[in-house]
This record gives structure tokens, sequence and C-alpha cells, in this order.
């Protein structure tokens, strides 16, 4: 799946070996209202946005290994899969850390104590969870697109040709990739829910709750910068554990799966033209791949 600044598309290989490609009009609501378009609001807004853009690829490529009398998933289907994958995703990573530390909270004596071992625990369990994910053998064609996205990305951002041949020589590891977006997540969390202090429990559970747009927001805007200043060697010594983590989530792809990336970046630049935006603002954040 390749998201542009005014459309996106999705492409899949059909059982029949052939590539099917869709592209889908895109009206960002950052450019509907000013507000959008604030420093940490904009960070929220993108995250919701491409939430639903990968939930409805997704649909799509599910539903092209599907008999033809199958159809699409309905849309209420999906929205309820997105919201208990929503649940459980915060209930896991931010509700299951806070209450573990709480119960050992008497002992470790300070605030700064707390919010150190809850962040080192939430971390760990989401560095442990993505490598559980990746020693499934039925997701590795899933990483192995995840990869061949981030290749031809670098491709296109290099000016190079865009054919499987030259994109296969690129790196698999991106820095505006989802998995890097969400290790920085865990990282801010740490120093957002530092001065609340040790409030009861309830407390501390609602605030990792309603915390969760401030994270989003602060994450955004520093991946994005990330992103704009990689070539310096400080800011790529900061973004090195995000880019490692994701060997986790990617694997190298063929030249067949490179082909399907391209085809998606294909109809992205077709309706936009490679001279509308930078690379940087063409693409965007990969929050979903």
């Amino acid at each position: 799946m390749m998201r542009g600044v005014s459309s996106w598309a999705v492409a899949v290989r059909d059982p029949d070996g052939a590539i099917s490609v869709k592209s889908f009009p895109l009206v960002s609501w950052t450019r509907r209202h000013r507000a959008y378009r604030w420093p940490l609001i904009r960070g929220v807004v993108a995250l919701v946005e491409s939430l639903g853009i990968g939930m409805r690829a997704l649909n799509i490529s599910a539903s092209a290994q599907l008999p033809e009398e199958e159809g699409e998933m309905s849309r209420g289907a999906w929205v309820a899969t997105a919201v208990v994958a929503l649940c459980f995703a915060v209930g896991l990573f931010f509700v299951v850390p806070v209450g573990l530390t709480s119960l050992i909270k008497h002992q470790l004596g300070s605030s700064v104590a707390f919010w150190a071992v809850e962040g080192v625990v939430r971390t760990g369990i989401f560095v442990g969870y993505l490598y559980l994910l990746s020693r499934v053998r039925d997701l590795r064609r899933v990483f192995e697109y995840h990869g061949a996205e981030h290749k031809v990305i670098s491709c296109y951002e290099a000016s190079d040709e865009l054919v499987p041949e030259r994109a296969q020589l690129y790196s698999r590891l991106h820095p505006r990739c989802g998995t890097s977006f969400l290790l920085v997540v865990m990282i801010v969390a740490i120093f957002v829910f530092a001065p609340i202090g040790l409030p009861a429990w309830w407390l501390l559970v609602l605030t990792r709750v309603l915390g969760l747009p401030v994270i989003a927001g602060l994450s955004f805007e520093l991946i994005k910068w990330a992103g704009r200043n990689r070539r310096r060697g400080w800011v790529r010594a900061i973004m090195y554990p995000g880019m490692q983590l994701q060997r986790l989530t990617t694997r190298e792809p063929d030249l067949d799966q490179l082909a399907v990336a391209i085809a998606a970046l294909d109809a992205v630049l077709a309706v936009e033209g490679s001279a509308v935006a930078s690379a940087d603002d063409l693409l965007g954040l990969e929050v979903v791949a």
C-alpha cells in the first residue's frame, strides 16, 4: 500500500498471478481544517487516517484471495475488528505495564523509580510481542511485502529507476516505518507520564489511556523531524534502535513482491506526478505498513 498527497493505492497479486491495483482519492483532514495542521494535533489526525486506510487496504488484500461470490467483508465487521485491536493494544502496552508496576510501587520508593520501571516493562512487552510475531510462519509473507514497500520507497527517494532489480539493492529498513514510530511511542510515554507521580491505581490507568493522543502527537513530530534530518550522524544514532527493530517486522522480498509494491507506487504517481511534492510529503509517515 502506498499513500500520496491526494490519493492512495493498494496492489495485490491475485491467485492467478496477475497484479491487481486499486487507487482511491484522498482528502486529508489536515486540508479541511486549519486546526488539524497544528503541531501535536496533526500527529493524531495522521495516525487515525493511516489506520483507516490500512484497514481498507487489508480488506482489499484479504478479499482478493477469496472467491468472487464471497465479496469483501462488511464495513461494520472491519470497524469491530479495529476497535477490538485498538483495545487490545491499549490494554497490553499501557494498562498491563502500569498494573504490573503498581504491584510493587511501595517497594520502589519514589515516582521516578516507578515510571522508569513501568517504561522498561512497557518497552519489554512491546519488543517481546514483535519477536513472537516474527516467529509466526504465516506472517512471513506479510513481513516480506513490508520490506518490499520500504525498498521501493527508498528507491523512489533516491530518484532511481523503479524496477524490481534496482529496488532490490536498497535497504528494507526505513526511518518512517510504523515499527520505529511505535518504539518512539513507548519511549515518549515514559517522559509524558513521569510528572504524574503516584496517584491511586485507577488514576494511573486513566492517565495512561487519556494520555495516548499527546504521546501519539509528540511521537509523530519526532519521527517526522528525524526523517528530515536522517543524514546527520547523531540523528542516525538516535534512530538506530528503531531501525534495527524493523528487522523483526520486515523480511527480504523477492522480485515479484517488489513488482507489487512498485505497482502501488506507480498508481499514486500516475495521479499526482513526481513533481507535485517532495518524497517526504508524498509518501508521508508509514504507520500501518
